[in-house]
Parts: C-alpha cells; structure tokens; sequence
C-alpha cells in the first residue's frame, strides 16, 4: 500500500509543475465565462477546418498557424469584416452573461457574509482567552 501512496504524490507534484492545468479547472467549476475570442480567433477557427480539408495528412498545430496567420497579414480590412462583426457581437453575450455571472457570484458572497457573521469568537480567541486566565 505504501507504493500507492507515494506515485499519487508523485503525480500531484507533476500536475503541480505543469501550473496551468488546476486553473482552469477552477474557472470551469466556478461557471465563470469564459472570454469571448477575438476577429483573429474567429477567422482561426473557420480556417482550421478549411486548411484540414485541403491537407488532411498534415497534423502540425504550427503549420496551421502559420498558414492562418499569413493568410490574415494579407486579408483587407473588408475581408476581415465579418470576422470583427462576429468577434463584437460574441463580446456583447460575453458582457451580459458576465454581468449575470458578476450579480449571482455578489448575492451569493453578501449571502455568505451575513451566513458568517455571528458575532462569536473563533476558537483561537478562545484559546487565547484561556491562556491569560491561567496567568494571572
């Protein structure tokens, strides 16, 4: 049994390391929203799929992005409209449901307060009471 214990912490440690990970599964748990993409992201997007159909053997992340990001450099500021009008209006669904997100998540922390809020000692004051009630 003592072998199991060890490797989990073993593992812990190695997803510790990696930083990201733990983070982003907090932001998910919470129901936070997740920031909405920009033009850029939004052309990415529709031209991943493009680009797979016409090279399907290539499996590199880095030759997609290069090739989107070339293709973007020489887009015209017409060409990239449509990406910038979708880019806004998913920004204004990400503002409203923050701001639903923001008005639960301050309800919910004021109902947390008053929860809290007892008026009773924490039992490190009380042990600290007892201490100076032996010394005297």
């Amino acid at each position: 049994m003592k072998g199991k214990a060890d490797t989990s912490k073993k593992d812990e440690g190695r997803l510790r390391a990696g930083g990201g990970a733990g983070k982003r599964k907090k932001a998910a748990a919470s129901g936070k929203p997740k920031r909405p993409p920009s033009a850029f992201f939004v052309f990415m997007s529709e031209f991943r799929q493009e680009y797979q159909a016409q090279h399907p053997g290539n499996k590199s992340v880095g030759a997609v992005s290069k090739a989107a990001g070339e293709k973007w450099r020489a887009m015209s500021e017409q060409e990239k409209q449509p990406y910038v009008d979708q880019a806004g209006q998913k920004k204004q669904d990400y503002e409203k449901t923050k701001a639903n997100f923001d008005k639960k998540a301050s309800t919910s922390s004021k109902k947390a307060k008053t929860e809290d809020d007892d008026g009773s000692k924490s039992e490190v004051d009380d042990e600290d009471d007892e201490e100076n009630d032996g010394d005297e």
